[in-house]
């Protein structure tokens, strides 16, 4: 039976918009009660649950050939991960805190000693935590300023809805009341006694902060803002120094930034810059000064500008670092004395330290032709030490701790590959590809050091290219199980994305969306032309927005595609964007358009839509996946497109859904658990290019 496909019932619904028709027969497969399922799974329809297993059933026969093959990968994918791998301390107060994983844990234990050594102290157990669910996964985990007590938030469904607890740090017992239905984050006031939050509503979006005081009923918190735009969601963060808490409305383009002192829980927040369509603004402090990186002035790469903290409002906002052309400023870290961005140059990163009191100003850089550059935070505000992360696509994560003035680096941990790795095996390039209107698109490709490069290996491209969200050409011991086997690992940084600057992303979104597929189609052309692959012969990975990425490719050109591995695909999008009741879709209306609001937009859409536009031809093979309690590409996504796929296309090449019963967007949670997907896709990949036994 599980041999032979899945047939989804054909119940034709029409929907209808700007007086067009669309006809969709899988439309049931939404169960209507979604809202319940995402807190509880066991409540899915019983058809719904019946498909959906019986997807999961054929997937797994069809690939019963490579069982052993995808043992032996994530044996493989798990030998190159450190056992009792752990963060280099970070230092606050009299202790030093860190993450540290027992030899066969999955979810990791939280844990300080005192700040010049000595013995530890377990304060979170994650193993612990997650033996009485099915899924687990921890979210902030924050000491008190006393470091008596720790908050710490987790989601048990995948659905992103995580439960707040707090315990007493010595003597180990809970101290407060539950708190459910937040976003995760976790900001305490000063006073140990009261912390924030952000509770998502009944569509799943952040849009309210609480204020609670430990011991109360949480159903009297304080309400300290409620963001009555369904297209904005609201976050909470704690700033560099400590003394304020950020709360930041935020929707594609614009933001507004509130603020209060930690020291003063039961004030309620100040505005800083009220909201203006497409004014993008955020907030460090640094002694008596807000730092706010802002694309005010047409700085559409972002400039760095100052304003009293007294006085915050935008009339008082001056220019400290102005605009550059080329040049995007991508996140700012102050310290008592020091003031350090990351910036993007020509799709590469840096870092820029500045002296604030000499205005002394010197650049982090490094010298492989593709690498990735990350500031890690959490460093205490009055030290001149900073910490930034650098790997490549050969070479694995190294933390340095720098000092500022000495210009002196330490690595504090480089990311071990236990079964070994050499980077001289491989080589990464970075390379150009001309797209349809003769931009160039980057691209970043590894392979083995001995690959012939000729066109006889397989190929695989991944992108992403929504959100302005940028691909970083970073390590990862996982694409090296690939790589190994003779494929080439390409990554192409396609509009959509801000690699070179923002005007990179909005050459992405909206009415210019179609630039993403096509730099991505353009992108494996390019392997063609250089004579690194063959048509045919090349596999395209993504996920989420990155689904409909190589949905909207698959449509376009399967004739250059061999195989389709498409995670959490978002793809039936524009009967999503039309549906202001799902949790995402207000604010997606500035990264795609409104297409209730817009014919224009709703036929663009339509244009491209991967669902929409299913026909009656060949197709790749292709492996879709998905989680029940996603709230971010609900689960009828991929199970509606598999459906369509299977009805419509001409060809016999493997379709499979693997829908996990148990997760949300970012599937499995455990650390190891995860490398089981990991090991499915691959061995996907491996049966479908003939190379399973290599």
């Amino acid at each position: 039976m599980t041999n032979t496909p899945p047939v989804a019932d054909r119940r034709p619904r029409t929907l209808t918009a700007h007086g067009v028709e669309r006809v969709d027969p899988y439309y049931w497969l939404r169960d209507e009660n979604w809202r319940a399922v995402m807190r509880d799974p066991s409540v899915l329809q019983a058809d719904i649950r019946t498909y959906l297993e019986a997807e999961n059933a054929y997937t797994k026969a069809q690939l019963g050939d490579v069982e052993a093959l995808q043992d032996a990968l994530f044996d493989e994918l798990k030998g190159r991960i450190k056992p009792d791998d752990a963060s280099p301390p970070v230092k606050d107060g009299p202790f030093a805190y860190y993450v540290r994983y027992e030899t066969q844990g999955e979810h990791p234990l939280y844990c300080r000693k005192p700040r010049d050594g000595g013995a530890e102290e377990l304060l979170l157990d994650g193993d612990r935590l997650s033996k009485e669910h099915a899924f687990y996964r921890l979210g902030a985990i924050r000491q008190s300023f006393d470091h008596t007590r720790l908050a710490w938030s987790e989601d048990v469904k995948g659905s992103e809805l995580y439960r707040i607890q707090v315990r007493d740090i010595a003597g180990g017992d809970p101290i407060d009341q539950i708190v459910e239905g937040t976003s995760g984050s976790i900001v305490w006031a000063k006073d140990g006694q009261h912390y924030f939050y952000t509770k998502l509503n009944d569509d799943l979006r952040p849009d309210r902060a609480f204020c609670h005081r430990i011991g109360d009923d949480p159903a009297n918190d304080r309400l300290v803002y409620h963001e009555p735009d369904s297209g904005y969601f609201l976050s909470i963060e704690e700033s560099d120094s400590r003394d304020f808490i950020f709360l930041a409305s935020h929707a594609s383009e614009t933001t507004e930034v509130r603020f209060l002192r930690s020291d003063t829980p039961d004030a309620a927040p100040t505005l800083i810059a009220p909201r203006r369509d497409g004014h993008q603004y955020d907030v460090v402090d640094q002694a008596g000064r807000f730092v706010i990186r802002t694309n005010r002035d047409g700085a559409i790469d972002f400039k760095l500008m100052e304003t009293p903290i007294d006085a915050p409002s935008e009339e008082n906002w001056t220019d400290l670092v102005p605009a550059r052309d080329g040049v995007l400023v991508r996140g700012v870290q102050a310290f008592k004395t020091w003031l350090v961005w990351l910036e993007t140059v020509n799709a590469l990163p840096r870092i820029v330290v500045t002296n604030t009191g000499s205005g002394d100003r010197h650049m982090i850089e490094f010298e492989e032709e593709a690498f990735s550059l990350g500031l890690s935070g959490g460093q205490e505000y009055e030290s001149g030490k900073l910490r930034f992360s650098y790997s490549s696509p050969t070479t694995p994560e190294r933390i340095f701790e720098y000092d500022m003035d000495t210009r002196e680096r330490v690595v504090l941990k480089e990311q071990e590959i236990p079964s070994g790795h050499e980077p001289a095996d491989y080589v990464v390039r970075r390379i150009q590809a001309r797209a349809h209107d003769g931009v160039e698109v980057p691209m970043t490709v590894l392979h083995r050091a001995d690959a012939p490069m000729d066109g006889s290996q397989p190929v695989l491209l991944y992108g992403y290219g929504s959100y302005g969200m940028s691909m970083p050409a970073s390590f990862s011991p996982h694409r090296l199980s690939l790589v190994d086997r003779g494929f080439v690992y390409a990554i192409a940084h396609i509009r959509g994305g801000m690699e070179k600057g923002y005007r990179w992303y909005l050459d992405g979104k909206m009415t210019t969306k179609t630039n993403t597929f096509r730099d991505f189609v353009s992108a494996g052309e390019a392997l063609v032309e250089r004579g690194w692959a063959t048509p045919g012969e090349i596999a395209i990975h993504g996920g989420s927005a990155g689904g409909m990425l190589v949905g909207a490719a698959a449509n376009m050109r399967p004739d250059l595609w061999k195989a389709v591995v498409a995670e959490v695909p978002f793809v039936d999008c524009l009967t999503t964007i039309l549906d202001d009741s799902l949790p995402l879709t207000p604010p997606e209306w500035t990264e795609w358009g409104n297409p209730v609001a817009s014919k224009e937009i709703h036929d663009l859409m339509l244009s491209y839509s991967p669902y929409d536009n299913i026909e009656e031809k060949d197709y790749p093979a292709m492996l879709i996946t998905g989680g029940l309690t996603d709230p971010r590409v609900t689960y009828w996504e991929p199970a509606k497109w598999a459906a369509k796929l299977r009805a419509m296309k001409t060809d016999s090449n493997l379709l499979l859904l693997k829908i996990n019963m148990d997760a949300g967007h970012a599937g499995s949670a455990g650390r190891f658990d995860k490398l089981k997907e990991v090991a499915l896709n691959y061995a996907f990949l491996l049966k479908v290019f003939g190379r399973t036994g290599s």
